[in-house]
């Protein structure tokens, strides 16, 4: 007897990340949680050493890995640099895109889903072209001017572009791109690995934060878009009504800003609230510092989405951020948080201030945000969501 026909829907993720970011953690949790009684899954992954990524890739469980040669990444090179970089490593990236396209014809996949990042969603789309499956572009950046001529192409020849919130879509469809190509599905987290019943005290020992100190957290790659400077200054506001306030910084200097925390410092000392700010850098014990902070607030601009709101939420914190970007699908004001305009750092203290003074609506916002992350913001929902949208670019 001949087995029965496999019905399900045959989709391979394009991911050439050697170090894991956002958008490959939130491509590992889709892999994780797409129902495998309906899909075959496959993943084309770079593989190297280190490759943290792939390592990742290879470890969940039912998904079929391909490793593949995507080529040099050339973001941030230079003209030469990156003539150089694709004259040394374009043969063996075309002959590994060629095994590619063969092993997506063989296997019959339908569906190709890369991340933004420009090589991934370059072969997206010439690999979509060579075998006739569907392209689908991840984007969680908003549209920007300063994207490459390469990706643009990708973009304007993709079957899908979605963004990680309707605010990110929005941006697409004011470039230009088609408007029903465009989609939106919001990110999500494993509220599992968020436990808002830990224990404050080590986190707050480790900051060296006084007993009894009000405590606001902010954790985020430092540039100038994440609105630093602004927290900052709000907290000069703060401190005479709150003298002994901590503000923690987690979070390293983003590449091309090389500086920020040297510069957040030096804004700090000359308003006179530099024994009030502490920086971490880089700090991997991300729940416990959540666990020891009163109120979380990132004033960034123009977010796309802020995963970091959601993980808060799911600590059980308020949060406090800006009326703009994709931040607003995420903090409902009035309800998990409190949102000011952006540039306006009276009302922006004035929100931190509300919370810092009142205990039981930090209680409040942080049970809803809570109960908001386990309705809006789990894998299962956005692996549906994912799900409806494959099925309606097959139809």
């Amino acid at each position: 007897m001949h087995a029965p026909p496999d019905k399900r829907t045959r989709v391979l993720f394009i991911n050439s990340a050697l170090f894991a970011g956002a958008d490959t953690w939130i491509h590992f949790l889709l892999l994780r949680n797409l129902s495998q009684d309906k899909f075959e899954l496959h993943a084309a992954g770079q593989p190297g050493s280190p490759a943290p990524a792939f390592d990742e890739l290879r470890a969940i469980p039912g998904i079929v890995l391909r490793p593949t040669n995507f080529g040099p990444s050339l973001w941030e090179r230079s003209k030469l640099q990156k003539l150089a970089g694709l004259a040394g490593g374009l043969p063996a990236a075309a002959a590994s895109m060629l095994g590619l396209a063969a092993y997506i014809r063989h296997h019959r996949i339908e569906i190709l889903h890369s991340t933004d990042r420009p090589r991934d969603a370059i072969a997206c789309v010439v690999l979509a072209a060579l075998t006739g499956a569907k392209a689908l572009i991840h984007v969680h950046v908003n549209y920007g001017e300063w994207m490459g001529r390469g990706v643009n192409w990708a973009f304007g020849r993709a079957d899908a572009i979605v963004g990680v919130s309707k605010h990110t879509a929005s941006t697409f469809v004011e470039a230009g791109y088609r408007p029903d190509r465009v989609h939106a599905v919001l990110n999500a987290i494993d509220p599992a690995r968020w436990d808002p019943s830990l224990d404050p005290a080590p986190g707050r020992a480790s900051l060296g934060v006084p007993d009894g100190a009000p405590l606001i957290l902010s954790v985020a790659r430092l540039f100038r878009g994440k609105g630093h400077f602004e927290l900052v200054s709000a907290l000069a506001l703060i401190k005479p009504k709150h003298p002994n306030v901590r503000l923690v910084i987690v979070g390293s200097d983003y590449p091309a800003d090389s500086g920020t925390t040297r510069m957040l410092k030096e804004h700090a000392s000359a308003i006179g609230i530099g024994e009030n700010v502490i920086f971490t850098g880089q700090r991997s014990d991300i729940a416990a510092l959540m666990a020891a902070c009163d109120v979380f607030s990132l004033p960034s601009f123009e977010e796309p989405f802020g995963l970091v709101f959601a993980e808060a939420m799911a600590m059980k914190r308020p949060v406090v951020a800006l009326t703009n970007g994709g931040t607003p699908e995420v903090v409902e004001h009035g309800k998990c948080g409190l949102l000011s305009p952006p540039g306006d750092i009276d009302a922006l203290a004035a929100n931190l201030l509300t919370l810092l003074n009142d205990p039981a609506l930090r209680t409040q916002f942080g049970a809803y945000g809570r109960s908001r992350v386990e309705q809006y913001f789990t894998p299962q929902r956005m692996a549906s969501d994912f799900a409806a949208l494959y099925s309606r670019m097959l139809a």
